[in-house]
Formats: structure tokens, sequence, C-alpha cells
């Protein structure tokens, strides 16, 4: 008798604490959608403003629309002259410094200048589109961005922190990166 009423207690106990877990993890998915609408989606930093282009006239627009989705110059680098699948993509975003937009947060016009000198300085562009999807943003063409030249520092550093218009072949999206890689940035 002993037993079946220990078994009972444990029983009772272990779907209160389960009840309790759940309600707990409802509350705080619905506290993070709460605060992600407010956020304006999930574009972090929300606060810290764009001031030259909109979704709907960007200021510029980057990169040429591919006819087809690589260079023969990519198609010839590929393994067994096959590159990863892609297809051809305009993008509407800020243009970012991705390291500095994953690790802090930052972007728009009161962060163009460290952008700006980021990028200059080596680090990855990106583009965040208006719903918090960044995109790596990569010369298109292998041989030349290989070889020097191409350079998409100079147009980055002109536009950092405005929203532009990216055209380029967009790579599978392997392990959550994804990538724009952008034809017609030749030095």
């Amino acid at each position: 008798m002993k037993r079946k009423g220990l078994t009972v207690l444990i029983a009772i106990v272990t779907t209160f604490i389960l009840a309790t877990a759940v309600r707990r993890i409802q509350t705080v998915s619905a506290q993070a959608e709460k605060g992600a609408s407010k956020r304006g989606g999930h574009i972090l930093h929300p606060e810290m403003t764009v001031e030259q282009g909109t979704y709907d006239k960007p200021m510029a627009v980057i990169g040429t629309k591919p006819g087809e989705p690589w260079t023969t110059t990519s198609v010839a680098a590929g393994v067994d002259s096959k590159p990863q699948p892609g297809h051809p993509i305009t993008v509407v975003g800020e243009m970012v410094d991705f390291s500095c937009y994953l690790q802090l947060g930052k972007h728009g016009e009161k962060h163009r200048s460290c952008g700006q000198k980021c990028a200059q300085n080596g680090q990855p562009i990106g583009v965040l589109d208006r719903n918090g999807t960044l995109y790596l943003l990569m010369p298109e063409e292998h041989d030349p961005r290989r070889d020097g030249g191409v350079d998409a520092r100079a147009m980055a550093t002109d536009h950092m922190g405005h929203i532009v218009e990216v055209n380029g072949t967009e790579a599978a999206t392997i392990n959550g990166y994804r990538g724009i890689f952008v034809q017609g940035l030749k030095k």
C-alpha cells in the first residue's frame, strides 16, 4: 500500500512540475513574440534608424541582375565544375557591417562611420532586409574575387547604413547562413 501511495505521489509531483515548465515556456515564448513585434520584426536595435533610402525607394542599385546564377569562372572553379546551387535574387535592405551587427546589433545612420571603417579594414559586408534576414554579401566572379579584380568594399563604404537594392545570386542556405554573390563589382 505504501509503495502504491508513493508511486501516486511521484506521478502527481511530476505532473505538477511538467505543467509548470510548460506554462513558463509558453509565457517566455509569448513575451519574446510580443517583444519581436514591438521591435519591428527581428531586426536588432530598431531604434538605430536608417536615414537614406527606403524599402520602397532604395538609395542605390548594387549589382547586375544575373542571367545565369553563376559566371563561367565560378562554374569552372566548382568541384567537378558544379558550384553549389543558387538562384538569381533581388533583396532590398540596409547595407551593414556584418560583424558589428552580429556582435553588437549596430546599424543605421549612427553606426555609418564605424561600419565604413570596418568594411574598409576587411570586415564582412551584409544586407539586412526588412524582416531581419541577414545576408553575407560577396563578389560573385570567382577568379577576379580570388585574384583581387573585384571589390565590394568601395560600394559598401559608399552605402553603409543606407537602404539599397542588391541584385545577385543567392547561394543555397547552409547551416543557417545566407549569402548573395553580386556581379559587377569589378575594380
